[in-house]
């Protein structure tokens, strides 16, 4: 077999359509590497296109997981994060992801509410239930927490209980928020919250509920109960 160099290697003539070996053969590259920027399928659809420093675009919707990431949010000493775009019908579930959350204030919560409006307002009407599983040396108690409920408030739904506020403590959370922008049913979440107790101890607050809305939810806000956070919150769509 003779070896053939090239530095650059193009079709004849007007044709875009490169082929490399006789059908029902196999063609093998040398290294084992191929480089390109855009791969497409024999139709012409984009499979996905680099920008040649790994950043990819006009990926196929074939690839990926089921649940993707929309958008990711951080604060350092700040009032809020508002996911105000991307809550739509492309989604049948969204999943908030809390890292690390650190209030400024000691024995505070970080809460949620949700809007109908794109955010101009967060006043969706709830009803939750809520159960709380707290250890501390000495102390462990795992129970229902009729006082953490909401019975058709607009109010903000407590996720995280009474976090403490060292350098060294923080919170985390999931909230799932169900079909938001069903114009037919109430809108179902669940959420389950972790945190560093102002009394250093473990405190899992575990909490479910619906909004008491037909309208579309378009917008969901955390905020703490009382001053700033610290943190990071990541929205995901699962299809």
């Amino acid at each position: 077999m003779g070896t053939l160099y090239v530095d650059t290697l193009e079709p004849e003539g007007g044709t875009t359509t490169l082929t490399v070996g006789e059908t029902g053969q196999n063609t093998v590259i040398g290294g084992n590497t191929i480089k390109f920027n855009t791969l497409q399928d024999a139709g012409g659809n984009a499979i996905f296109t680099s920008n040649g420093s790994g950043v990819l675009s006009s990926v196929n919707s074939s690839f990926g997981s089921d649940m993707n990431l929309i958008l990711s949010q951080t604060v350092t000493g700040g009032a809020s994060i508002s996911f105000t775009s991307g809550i739509t019908s492309t989604y049948g579930e969204y999943i908030f992801k809390c890292y690390n959350i650190n209030p400024a204030t000691d024995a505070t919560e970080l809460t949620f509410n949700a809007s109908t409006d794109g955010g101009s307002n967060y006043n969706a009407v709830k009803t939750t239930t809520t159960f709380g599983a707290y250890h501390q040396v000495g102390s462990v108690w795992l129970t229902y927490q009729s006082g953490w409920d909401l019975a058709q408030s607009a109010d903000a739904q407590d996720m995280i209980k009474d976090q403490g506020n060292g350098a060294d403590e923080c919170g985390v959370g999931e909230l799932h928020l169900f079909n938001p922008a069903s114009t037919t049913f109430v809108k179902q979440f669940t959420s389950i919250g972790q945190g560093y107790h102002k009394d250093d101890a473990s405190l899992q607050l575990m909490m479910a509920g619906y909004l008491n809305t037909t309208s579309a939810i378009d917008a969901v806000q955390f905020k703490m109960a009382s001053g700033n956070f610290d943190g990071t919150i990541k929205m995901f769509g699962v299809k």
